[in-house]
C-alpha cells in the first residue's frame, strides 16, 4: 500500500515548479510595462518643456521687436523671424507629415495680446498635443 501512496504525490514538485516560474514571469511582464509607461512620460514631459521653451523663445523675439508685432501672426504674409522660428519648431518636435494642419505651430495676434499654439504629434500617436502661452507685449516701442 505504501507505494501506491507514494505514486500519487510524483509530480507535486514539477508542478510547485512551474506555478513558481509562472508567478515570476507574471512579475517581469508587469516590470517591463512599468518601464514603458514612464519612458513614455518622460518622452512627453521632454516634448512638452521644449514647447515651452519654444513658446517662450518667440515671445521673448516679439518683446525685442515690438514694432513688428502684427508681422508675427502666422495668417500674414512671410515675415522672416516667424518663419524662422516655425522651422525651429518644425525641426524639434515630432509632427504628423500626413496631416500638417493639426501640427503647424499658430501664432495669433490681436492688438498687444498675442497666443502661441505650438503642436505635436508623437510617431505612432493619434491625438496632437499642444502647448498654448498668451502674453501681453506692451511698453515703450
Amino acid at each position: 500500500m505504501r507505494p501506491r501512496a507514494r505514486n500519487r504525490q510524483e509530480g507535486v514538485m514539477l508542478l510547485e515548479a512551474l506555478i513558481g516560474i509562472l508567478i515570476f514571469s507574471i512579475g517581469i511582464l508587469a516590470m517591463l510595462g512599468m518601464q514603458a509607461i514612464g519612458m513614455r512620460a518622460t518622452i512627453d514631459a521632454k516634448y512638452r518643456s521644449e514647447a515651452s521653451y519654444l513658446a517662450n523663445q518667440v515671445i521673448g523675439q516679439m518683446w525685442v521687436d515690438r514694432t513688428n508685432l502684427p508681422n508675427y501672426a502666422t495668417t500674414g504674409p512671410a515675415y522672416a523671424p516667424r518663419d524662422a522660428w516655425v522651422a525651429r519648431v518644425d525641426a524639434t518636435l515630432p509632427r504628423n507629415v500626413a496631416n500638417l494642419a493639426t501640427t503647424t505651430p499658430i501664432i495669433a495676434v490681436a492688438g498687444q495680446q498675442v497666443t502661441i499654439t505650438v503642436r505635436w504629434m508623437r510617431q505612432g500617436d493619434d491625438a496632437v498635443s499642444q502647448h498654448v502661452a498668451i502674453a501681453q507685449i506692451v511698453g515703450p516701442s
